[in-house]
């Protein structure tokens, strides 16, 4: 069986300018798989401009990659038409990080959720229709009589956003690409929806590729992570081996900026730069300019994955005894 997605070396380069000759390089030769087999929920994490979005643009189809290839169930998506192409918007649905831009202000909730509907011709009845909606809404913890037939306007932060996930649920995906999903509602709505998630997965059988910088969300939603910076991967692996005992310096910089409830506990103790770095070493580690670790060789040359533990690889030449990543593909670390 064909695995779900599959990024083949993708790399993402951004030009600077009409006039410019400058590039940017969002996303750096990233090769992983989703496997359809096994439903679970990846992170993908790091800072701003690490290259998180532009992994889930390239993963949604709505850009294409400068390098590489991306397939969905073995089909190329640059290829893809047709019948195939309508299946993979449906089955592939995402939920955006602004909850009041997502719909438009002069539809009711009923008119939104009935658009997908009629287009992917999941019902012309529409009274099953209504019961579809209905259900969806239930499954996200809100209640149908007290959402259909209002505006957005009219609604929270924390119900629009479980609105989108609600409609992305009516097309029963098999793929759903959350960015940043609860970074802009209230801190006591993020672990409703969060729970709205991982239901998702637990009773529809739905993958769910989750975008943040938030690594507390992460380590409570996630199986695995991709952790990303300067678009490259720098650590990767099981969820509870990464945040609870981090190896690459970048990582541990992460982590030691989330404020644990633990009165004995420093925050901000790390040694690392929480600024940016010198970052002239276009040759080397991405993060030289950063850690202080960092070694002549860091300067000269990108460090491989190294696998660390069965379960985690780490871009550092700290570990450079250890054994390397076959084609520095990660899946087999975050299929557990």
């Amino acid at each position: 069986m064909a695995p779900l997605l599959e990024l083949k070396n993708v790399s993402k380069i951004y030009s600077q300018g009409l006039l410019s000759r400058g590039q940017t390089t969002a996303l750096d030769n990233l090769s992983v798989v989703l496997d359809d087999a096994k439903p679970s929920i990846v992170t993908v994490a790091g800072e701003s401009g690490s290259g998180k979005t532009t992994l889930s643009m390239l993963a949604l189809g709505f850009i294409e990659p400068s390098k590489g290839e991306i397939y969905y169930k073995g089909k190329n998506l640059a290829k893809l038409s047709g019948d195939d192409h309508m299946h993979y918007r449906r089955e592939v649905q995402a939920v955006f990080q602004d909850p009041f831009a997502v719909f438009n202000p002069f539809y009711t909730i009923d008119h939104l959720l009935t658009v997908p509907i009629e287009k992917f011709k999941l019902t012309r009845d529409k009274k099953q229709a209504r019961q579809m909606m209905e259900t969806a809404l239930s499954a996200v913890g809100l209640r149908p009589d007290e959402i259909l037939g209002r505006f957005p306007h009219q609604l929270s932060g924390g119900q629009r956003q479980r609105i989108s996930v609600a409609r992305a649920l009516l097309l029963r995906p098999t793929l759903l690409v959350a960015d940043e999903p609860v970074s802009m509602v209230d801190a006591s709505l993020r672990a409703t929806i969060l729970e709205s998630l991982k239901k998702l997965k637990k009773d529809y059988g739905i993958s769910i590729l989750y975008i943040t910088h938030d690594l507390t969300t992460a380590y409570h939603i996630s199986d695995s992570i991709i952790v990303l910076y300067r678009g490259g991967v720098m650590e990767a692996g099981d969820i509870d081996t990464v945040i609870k005992n981090p190896k690459h310096p970048y990582t541990k910089l992460l982590i030691d900026s989330i404020p644990w409830p633990d009165l004995n506990l420093r925050w901000g103790s790390s040694e690392l730069q929480a600024k940016e770095g010198d970052y002239k070493y276009s040759a080397g580690c991405r993060f030289a300019g950063r850690c202080p670790f960092v070694m002549p060789k860091c300067k000269e040359s990108i460090p491989p994955l190294f696998k660390t533990d069965p379960q985690r690889a780490a871009a550092c030449y700290l570990y450079e005894e250890s054994p390397t990543l076959v084609n520095q593909n990660i899946t087999p670390l975050i299929s557990v």
